[in-house]
């Protein structure tokens, strides 16, 4: 099983060149936001500058994208909210446990959106259905975080999943290291 795991650990370039990406493209999408949010003000306040008529809609698609994205990398880094009241007075094992079970049930989340977020974006609704202030961009850019966001998950989950199961195995062959050790002595 260590074999496994030290092949698994060989993927972290992986997760963060994807991280990076993930939180670059955060970074875009939050530079876009703020440059058409202070176009939309001044034109409403600066006569020789126009209100764009379609700031609203693209505002409001880069924050869902923004939102569902940056979802994805706090679960690379751990930072979503989670109820630890109990965990002092829990067992190290069951922790483990409990820990693993949870990022299974996120990562089943983001299959289903993976699933339905297809669907979804495939739907007669997603495909001919157009944003009101661009009669030519089809709204299926505003259902597509759904299922970007439910790969997102699952490939940080994985990891997750992955460095939870490795800590635990880790923990019991430094246990029989330290057995070993207090024998030979």
């Amino acid at each position: 099983m260590p074999a496994f795991f030290r092949a698994v650990e060989k993927l972290k370039p992986v997760y963060d060149w994807t991280y990076k990406i993930l939180l670059f493209v955060c970074k875009l999408l939050l530079i876009g936001d703020i440059v058409v949010t202070a176009w939309a003000v001044a034109g409403r306040y600066i006569p020789f500058i126009s209100d764009p008529h379609w700031s609203e809609e693209i505002v409001l698609t880069f924050m869902a994208y923004m939102a569902v994205l940056s979802a994805t990398l706090a679960i690379r880094k751990r930072a979503h909210i989670r109820m630890t009241a109990f965990d002092k007075y829990l067992p190290k094992k069951l922790l483990m446990v409990s820990d693993v079970i949870a990022d299974i049930a996120v990562m089943a989340l983001g299959v289903i959106l993976v699933i339905y977020g297809i669907r979804f974006c495939n739907s007669p609704i997603a495909l001919r259905a157009k944003y009101a202030s661009l009669p030519n961009l089809s709204k299926i850019w505003q259902y597509l975080p759904i299922p970007v966001a439910g790969v997102g998950m699952i490939v940080f989950e994985l990891e997750q999943v992955f460095l939870h199961i490795g800590d635990f195995f880790r923990k019991d062959e430094k246990q029989d290291e330290n057995k070993d050790a207090k024998e030979a002595v």
